[in-house]
């Protein structure tokens, strides 16, 4: 489920209970249209996004922003490069 945040240039994903590749697979996806520089925030209860959200990351030439272990998950912040 997408969700506008306060800044115009941020939007959220709310990927939980999905398993692996879905997460990457969705936020890929989701980022194929957005600009340069604009960031998304995601949420998922996958405990391989630890590894395949940095991972996708590098290999897109996107910035992981930010990254924080919460209640049954995780939260990523990242900026399109």
């Amino acid at each position: 489920m997408e969700q506008q945040l306060s800044d115009s240039n941020e939007s959220a994903l709310d990927l939980r209970g999905l398993k692996c590749p879905l997460p990457v697979l969705k936020t890929r996806k989701h980022m194929r249209d957005l600009a340069i520089g604009t960031r998304i925030r995601i949420e998922t209860t996958d405990p391989l996004a630890v590894i395949d959200v940095p991972h996708f990351c590098r290999e897109d030439g996107h910035q992981l922003l930010d990254s924080a272990q919460i209640e049954g998950g995780h939260i990523f912040v990242i900026e399109k490069g």
